[in-house]
């Protein structure tokens, strides 16, 4: 079999880090023995420019007809719409277009990571799995006003939050469990005491919970869990959650175990999936020799288990992980990494023969 593999390599050190991730692809192909044959797409604020568009049409059914799509971050910020967003964001674009519901962010403690919570390795270790396709960001490109008011609507349904949210229990169900006390656990983070569609939202978690007696749930209010992911970052294991709540919990996790640079993110639906890291396309690094690809080739792991190479993806989370703890990848505060980007895939392309 020869996996079919789309390539989005993005905006600013977008061709950089995915060409560091595509190295790594390279060598764990020929270490474990798979054949992967890549499809090259264009997408992201430079293809807006060029077409009109961040993606046209042919490239998004390329990504849908993929085993999996591997993408680079996109947009640059002076690349804007004429409502004032950026133009090259392919987010609405490929989530919405491809029914994508599932965004999954793994935030792990790793070794040899001078986060600001001084974090032993593993003792930060949870997923936030965020509804993709609904919430606040249901309104992308639709809010409606004038030079008075503005509205934005928070769009919560019945069968978008069952799927999502039996996604994050049948995932909790394949991990080890919290750090702290090994509970297999998933929290439900919401506003219900304020929000009438996020008390559905919960409503209708606890009603799949049920369904689950061997995981564990709980419900936090979205302002008290964000103080408890830096307090208590143990308890979790899985969170799931709306949209906008999912996207700045993410980043607030990056932080506490070193920064976003490092955390990899996996975009799923029912029938294609893509993968990236959760930052942005940096283009003041561009050509600096500072950027780190570390996410992307965290992203490239996730990939692989998807496509059901589970020995590969474990290969590169290994080598990752070692070039971390034996100081051959040094993580500066800045999230950017001493060598940059060559640096890391000579590091990790030899860890996989170790």
């Amino acid at each position: 079999m020869t996996y079919q593999i789309g390539v989005i390599r993005g905006d600013g050190i977008g061709p950089e880090i995915v060409d560091s991730a595509l190295q790594v692809l390279h060598a764990v192909a020929e270490r474990v023995g798979f054949a992967y044959e890549l499809i090259e797409l264009s997408g992201g604020a430079a293809t807006y420019e060029r077409i009109g568009t961040p993606l046209s049409i042919e490239d998004l059914e390329r990504v849908r007809a993929a085993d999996a799509t591997l993408k680079g971050p996109v947009g640059l910020p002076g690349v804007r719409l004429p409502d004032g967003t950026e133009a090259g964001l392919l987010g609405g674009v490929l989530r919405g277009g491809l029914d994508l519901f599932a965004n999954v962010r793994p935030v792990l403690a790793m070794p040899g990571i001078k986060g600001p919570l001084r974090a032993s390795p593993g003792s930060i270790d949870y997923v936030i799995v965020r509804e993709n396709t609904e919430g606040l960001y249901a309104s992308r490109g639709k809010g409606v006003g004038n030079d008075h008011a503005v509205i934005d609507t928070l769009l919560v349904t019945r069968p978008g939050t069952e799927r999502v949210v039996r996604y994050a229990f049948e995932l909790a169900r394949t991990r080890n469990g919290a750090p702290l006390d090994g509970v297999h656990r998933v929290t439900c983070v919401d506003k219900a005491n304020v929000l009438r569609s996020l008390y559905f939202f919960r409503q209708i978690f606890l009603e799949v919970a049920a369904e689950y007696d061997d995981i564990e749930a709980e419900c936090r209010y979205v302002d008290a869990a964000a103080q408890a992911l830096v307090l208590e970052p143990g308890h979790f294991d899985v969170i799931v959650t709306e949209n906008l709540f999912g996207d700045v919990l993410s980043d607030l996790g990056g932080a506490t175990v070193g920064g976003i640079s490092l955390c990899p993110s996996g975009n799923i639906g029912s029938e294609c999936a893509y993968f990236e890291p959760i930052h942005g396309s940096a283009p003041e690094l561009v050509g600096t020799g500072q950027a780190n690809p570390i996410g992307e080739i965290l992203s490239l792991a996730m990939l692989l288990s998807h496509i059901g190479e589970a020995d590969a993806a474990g290969l590169v989370r290994s080598a990752v992980t070692a070039g971390l703890a034996d100081g051959a990848l040094q993580v500066e505060r800045s999230g950017s990494v001493a060598g940059g980007a060559e640096c890391v895939t000579r590091v990790v392309v030899a860890g996989l023969s170790k």
